[in-house]
Parts: structure tokens; C-alpha cells; sequence
């Protein structure tokens, strides 16, 4: 059975980019297009059994960043372990550390590389 991976991020293209990589690499892809719809999803996949078993997210985003997001999902019990990515244009030492802080598991800069993110998912998961 394939791995779940839920895609974070308030741009359509850059969720169309990330579920055709996903889906290359044999990945079921959930999408949200930001914090509060992932967290909703979240709450909807887990009730149903279909949890992912990672969540990729973007920083900037409306409503819920991804920092507020990452703090939310790990004040969740059944989301303590969950492999979170940052995927985004911010490369700062401070952002990275924030984060970290946070609960964030690994970053990866935009634009992504397929066998770079491929690589950042395999650490995390396996």
C-alpha cells in the first residue's frame, strides 16, 4: 500500500507540481490550500482511517501559516509523529530554526527538484 502525503501550499500551481512529482513516485496526494483547510482535512482523514502519513507544507500562506500550522498539528495527540516538510522560498537560518521549534521534521527550497524532494521524503518516512 502506498504512502499518503498531504500537500500544503495556497498556490494551484504549485499543488498541481507537487501532486504530479507525488504521484510519480507512487504517492497518494491530499491537498489544502491552507493552514485551516489542512487542518479540517486533517480532522476529516483521520476520522476516516486515511490519515497521511506526511504533511509538506508552505510558510506563507492566508488564514493559517505554515508555522501556525505545524504547532497546531503537533499539539494533536495522534499527530505528535507525523513527518512535517517545509517546502518553501524561505531559505533564512531564522526561519529554519522557527520551524524547527515548531515541530518541523526537515525544509526544502523552492523551486524543488523531483530527486531532491524524493530523497527528503524517503529520509522521513523510512
Amino acid at each position: 500500500m502506498s504512502s499518503t502525503i498531504m500537500t500544503v501550499d495556497d498556490s494551484p500551481s504549485m499543488r498541481m507540481l507537487l501532486k504530479a512529482a507525488l504521484s510519480d513516485l507512487g504517492y497518494k496526494v491530499l491537498e489544502a490550500e491552507d493552514g485551516v483547510e489542512a487542518l479540517e482535512r486533517l480532522g476529516g482523514a483521520c476520522s476516516a482511517g486515511n490519515g497521511p502519513d506526511l504533511l509538506i507544507t508552505d510558510i506563507n500562506m492566508p488564514r493559517l501559516d505554515g508555522f501556525g500550522l505545524i504547532e497546531k498539528v503537533r499539539e494533536q495527540d495522534r499527530h505528535r509523529n507525523l513527518p512535517i516538510l517545509v517546502l518553501t522560498t524561505e531559505s533564512s537560518d531564522e526561519k529554519k530554526q522557527r520551524a524547527r521549534s515548531a515541530g518541523a521534521t526537515g525544509w526544502i527550497v523552492k523551486p524543488f527538484h523531483p530527486d531532491k524532494l524524493a530523497a527528503a521524503i524517503r529520509r522521513v518516512l523510512h
